[in-house]
């Protein structure tokens, strides 16, 4: 009977390390025969990079050893860089193409190449000391978006515009993750057999190519982490990471219940068999906890994990939500994660699942091992990096060697972002620009647009998404620069060097002078650089009236003014009125050819007038009944005089006036201001002294009245 292959594979995680023992049967079968786990005794990995490649080595030693004791010596093993070593970042381009001829689809990727090369950038500045962004392999990257003069739009190809931006996502894998993984293994006396990426490892035995179509989310809940892969249209379009996994809800118990971390971790294991659970804390106490008020407490914490998870989940897939989410991980287990993650996403809570090693296909167990979702990832970095290794391919560009890292399908887009050349140079640079002055203004006027460059694969043309394979040459030419432009000075002019506009109702012929360099020109002159050029209109209103020697239409105009009370007063109510075709304008608005001025003269404002414009009370009124008849009682407030002559409220006040006014204080009416409304006479019969009433009560001549009050004046009668 021929011996079955044994493949070793190890998961490197943040808390522990994972080494599992499969048997290959066949191509399509795999039986896993043991796993071994050991937690790190110090904080040697951070974010999925390996800190301390000592200690790392140290503990594969020890799993490597305690498996060999069973299983023989254990020479090569499959292993896979961490997801959240992964770093995702956001780029966007915008590209002037006005003037060029229609967008083709080798523009297209070269706006989304220099997108990634801008996220390249980023995320290399965003490492530590300002890295090379060489040192970052892109993995993948999808576009968010296109953008046609700030609109959005389905695609750029044979559209035409003054702009184009893409704005794309793209996933990097730092080179010093592989280089500490392979220093690593080798201190642990191990030989790399074949390298993946756990998200890729995941995937490929959960969400097989068939799958990939639908947009799904694969989320792995560590300990520190919580790694997520989105797949989409066939492909794997993002990878992601949040610093919130399982740890965060042992952290909580922790705190509530005053419990060393290992203890809290125990607690949150029992959670997922126990009714209740009984707790030792730190001063020695024993609790017993039912498993629904522990859930309680540490609800808040899940609800952070979930929305932590849901945000990066809409980052990565362009801020809608997938069609399904699977979960896998220790930190799947987290109770109520599933439903408040559909909750979240707006999803139904069928669309959420935990998938554990049940789920995948032709793969069997030894009866002693346990099963879990914990368990994916390492039995996926087992068969995928067997099935699917990630190679490393030499290409030569422009003659020089370039070493890519693949972990998808390469091109040739990929080779030139690995060579460092700069997207945004292999275009030919914009024609020599010249510099004019046209009325004081510099222009600067681009010259014509630079060639695209041309791509050469093995001597063949080729565009920017053409497959390479190892040892492909490419050539790379730049594209040719363009020329100067050709401009007249008829082509700087906005509008026609005549304007005809009609002021109240006659029309009247503008012309504008061009000089160019203090000389008189003509508009078909070829401008030069530094060209100085003078085209002008008379620019406002006001000057367009002084030009037409129109003085009389000026001076309707002029702000109506007086001297009041010592000071110089402008009152633009009185003042004459402007309009241009129809809207009320100021003299110093610009006009347009074929404009229509009206000009209203100003206003000879009255006393009274003036006096509500300036907010001033002429007199003080109020209504009262006078034997039972209305009547109002007025007295004045304010005189106003001119030359010491006192206006009536009716006199007309005129341009250039001094105005002097007087105010009275405002004091409450009494009986005897009646005497100034009415006559009357004492009657024939009357007798004695006679009464004054206000509201049929009797008062003084000093006594106040108020508005409504009736007023009577009463005389003792005889009766003979």
């Amino acid at each position: 009977m021929e011996k079955q292959r044994k493949l070793f594979a190890l998961d490197i995680g943040t808390r522990s390390v994972v080494g599992i023992i499969l048997e290959e049967r066949n191509s399509e079968n795999f039986h896993v025969i043991d796993i071994l786990s050991k937690e790190h005794s110090k904080r040697a990995m951070l974010d999925g990079q390996i800190h301390d490649v000592v200690a790392v080595a140290q503990i594969i030693s020890d799993i490597k050893a305690e498996l060999e004791q069973t299983h023989g010596p254990l020479k090569k093993v499959n292993v896979a860089a961490a997801g959240r070593a992964l770093k995702t970042e956001k780029a966007a381009v915008t590209v002037n193409i006005a003037g060029k001829p229609m967008i083709q689809k080798e523009d297209v990727l070269h706006f989304e190449l220099s997108a990634v090369q801008q996220a390249q950038s980023i995320v290399a500045e965003k490492g530590q000391h300002g890295e090379n962004r060489q040192n970052y392999y892109c993995v993948g990257y999808s576009v968010l978006n296109y953008k046609l003069d700030s609109e959005e739009i389905g695609n750029l190809i044979d559209q035409q515009g003054n702009e184009a931006t893409v704005e794309i996502i793209a996933t990097f894998l730092p080179r010093v993750v592989v280089e500490s993984l392979i220093a690593t293994l080798h201190r642990a006396d191990l030989e790399m057999e074949a390298l993946t990426l756990e998200p890729i490892a995941a995937i490929n035995v959960l969400i097989p190519p068939s799958m990939r179509r639908l947009n799904v989310a694969l989320v792995d809940i560590g300990a520190g982490t919580s790694d997520i892969a989105i797949t989409d249209s066939g492909t794997i379009i993002a990878y992601g990471m949040v610093p919130v996994a399982g740890d965060e809800v042992t952290e909580t118990i922790s705190d509530q219940y005053l419990l060393d971390f290992p203890l809290a971790e125990q607690a949150k294991k029992a959670l997922l068999t126990e009714p209740s659970i009984t707790i030792t804390d730190i001063l020695g106490f024993d609790i017993e906890v039912s498993r629904e008020e522990m859930i309680t407490n540490i609800t808040p914490a899940i609800e952070y994990l979930a929305k932590s998870i849901s945000e990066e989940i809409l980052s990565l897939n362009n801020q809608k939500p997938p069609k399904a989410i699977m979960l896998i991980g220790g930190g799947s287990l987290t109770p109520n994660i599933t439903k408040m993650l559909a909750q979240n996403m707006k999803l139904p809570e069928n669309r959420v699942a935990i998938r554990d090693v049940n789920a995948i296909p032709s793969v069997s167990f030894a009866d002693q091992l346990d099963k879990g979702p914990e368990l994916v990832t390492p039995i996926g970095i087992a068969i995928t990096a067997q099935k699917s290794p990630v190679h490393y391919r030499t290409v030569y560009v422009n003659e020089q060697p370039v070493r890519l890292f693949e972990v998808k399908k390469l091109t040739t887009g990929d080779c030139l972002l690995a060579s460092g050349i700069k997207m945004n140079k292999l275009y030919g640079k914009p024609g020599m620009a010249i510099i004019i002055s046209l009325n004081g203004h510099s222009i600067t006027i681009p010259g014509e647009h630079g060639e695209p460059p041309l791509l050469y694969k093995n001597g063949v043309l080729c565009s920017l998404d053409d497959p390479i394979e190892d040892g492909d040459q490419l050539k790379i030419i730049p594209g040719n620069d363009g020329k100067k432009p050709i401009v007249y000075i008829k082509d700087l002019l906005d509008g026609l060097p005549q304007k005809t506009i009609t002021i109240n109702g006659k029309p009247y012929s503008v012309n504008a002078q061009i000089s160019c360099n203090g000389l008189p020109a003509n508009p078909e002159k070829l401008v030069s650089d530094r060209d100085q050029i003078q085209c002008k209109f008379p620019e406002t209103i006001e000057q367009l009236l002084t030009s037409l020697h129109l003085q009389k239409e000026l001076d309707k105009l002029r702000p109506f003014h007086i001297n009041l009370n010592g000071k110089e007063t402008f009152i633009p109510p009185f003042s004459g009125k402007l309009y241009r075709n129809g809207l009320e304008v100021k003299l110093g608005s610009s006009y347009e050819h074929l404009d229509v001025l009206t000009i209203e003269s100003r206003k000879q404002p009255t006393v009274k007038e003036l006096a509500e414009v300036k907010q001033i009370l002429l007199t003080q009124s109020i209504p009262i009944s006078y034997n039972g008849k209305p009547l109002t009682m007025t007295k004045r407030l304010t005189e106003f005089k001119r030359n010491q002559e006192i206006l009536s409220e009716e006199d007309f006040i005129l341009d250039g006036d001094h105005i002097v006014y007087e105010q009275r204080k405002m004091e409450p009416f009494i009986f005897q201001d009646l005497f100034n409304h009415v006559q009357f006479r004492m009657p024939q019969k009357a007798t004695g002294k006679f009464t004054l009433l206000r509201n049929n009560k009797q008062t003084t001549f000093n006594g106040k009245i108020e508005p409504g009050d009736d007023l009577k004046i009463v005389w003792p009668v005889s009766k003979t």
